[in-house]
């Protein structure tokens, strides 16, 4: 029994590997912002920009990554991107300035394009669907880890050896998952295209279908908030409340904690729910509870306390872990498992679209000292979320 459970669990706990991998990558350029923004003379707003080059490229490589493990399979196409971003993750040690920090993060983002589409293509491609839900959490819930291992690992990497000697470090262990990757894949059922399955009645997503906008709207929408935690806290901690580089890396894991917890609770319950008959019904009143959760995040700046600041940044992470699995879980339902790695492109790519637009006004309001406004577009941006989705699925 225990065999035959990691040998069916095997692919998607290396999917949250990578993915773990890949929010390492991601997250030591906004963990290590104030030195760096420090040290290379660059502004908030200009890191903004850096951020949305890679959002830019991000939202472009999913869907593209998304179909080409469809067709391919996630065996050659994760090979291909993963080696693609570790190159790139890399070479953020030889950036000196704003472009080119830009050119190593759009190239970064566009390789973690294959992140979730490979999640989420090998849960449903070696999982029983009683499990899906929690196979995505599984897969999705590296990049919390990777949340919560980057300032845990990635601080006293860059003590000792500096801010570039922590980019150095992630391009060696993108390098060892590689190696693994060639063993782990080898399966037959990684190897190529999906088959079709004939209990596969679900569609295909159409630009025309207003389940796939109201799909985006929870998404993008519901995860915002996320983004601003990811590549906003670590300023704030640092210029706002004026924690030191060492004292950021010792405390910006507990946040994140929130979002893996989330992962794995909605997992849970979604799970559970499919078990029952999920309705849309259900599915309203679990979206409207995590739109509760987050909306103390409205407060933030108006306390200015560092314990309530990382409380309320736990929860928000929390709640927007389950706007990314209710998301997911409805898309599966809804839409054909045979475009899975689709699915989860067009999720993750609207996502990183809307981070791309909001980026560099974030770090406009950050140079200008609107902190408050900040916190107040992430608490609402769920609410928009899940009345646009609510309003889209009114007569289903």
């Amino acid at each position: 029994m225990p065999d035959r459970l990691a040998a069916r669990w095997g692919p998607t706990f290396s999917m949250m590997l990578v993915s773990l991998i890949s929010y390492i990558d991601r997250s030591t350029l906004a963990l290590l912002a104030p030195t760096i923004l420090r040290e290379t003379h660059l502004s908030a707003e200009q890191y903004g920009w850096i951020i949305s080059a890679f959002s830019v490229a991000y939202m472009a490589g999913n869907p593209v990554w998304g179909r080409t493990l469809d067709r391919i399979g996630v065996r050659r196409g994760m090979l291909s991107a993963v080696l693609v971003w570790t190159v790139a993750s890399g070479s953020h040690a030889l950036a000196v300035g704003f472009w080119s920090f830009t050119a190593a993060r759009t190239i970064l983002g566009f390789g973690e394009g294959a992140t979730f589409p490979g999640g989420l293509r090998t849960a449903v491609q070696t999982l029983p669907p009683k499990n899906w839900s929690r196979g995505i959490a599984v897969a999705y819930s590296g990049g919390s880890l990777g949340a919560i291992a980057t300032p845990l690992i990635i601080t006293p990497i860059a003590n000792w050896f500096g801010w570039r000697g922590a980019f150095w470090f992630t391009g060696f262990i993108g390098a060892l998952w590689l190696c693994a990757w060639l063993v782990i894949s080898r399966r037959p059922d990684l190897r190529g295209a999906v088959r079709a399955d004939a209990t596969d009645a679900g569609d295909r997503p159409s630009l025309r279908d207003s389940r796939l906008w109201s799909f985006i709207a929870i998404y993008a929408l519901g995860g915002l908030p996320l983004a601003l935690v990811l590549y906003i806290a670590a300023l704030y901690l640092g210029k706002v409340l004026g924690k030191t580089q060492t004292q950021i890396g010792a405390v910006l894991w507990i946040p994140p904690l929130g979002w893996e917890a989330g992962y794995f609770f909605w997992g849970w319950v979604t799970d559970r729910f499919a078990a029952h008959g999920a309705s849309l019904r259900l599915t309203r009143g679990l979206l409207g509870g995590m739109v509760v959760l987050g909306l103390p995040l409205v407060v933030v700046d108006s306390l200015r306390s560092f314990p309530i600041t990382l409380a309320l940044l736990f929860v928000s992470m929390f709640a927007g872990g389950g706007f990314i699995i209710a998301a997911m879980a409805y898309a599966t339902n809804v839409f054909s498992s045979r475009n899975a790695g689709l699915i989860a492109g067009i999720g993750a790519g609207s996502w990183s679209a809307l981070v791309a637009m909001v980026m560099p006004l974030f770090g406009h309001l950050f140079d200008a000292g609107h902190y408050g406004t900040l916190f107040v577009i992430a608490a609402l941006s769920p609410v928009a979320g899940f009345l646009i989705w609510s309003v889209l699925n009114a007569n289903d």
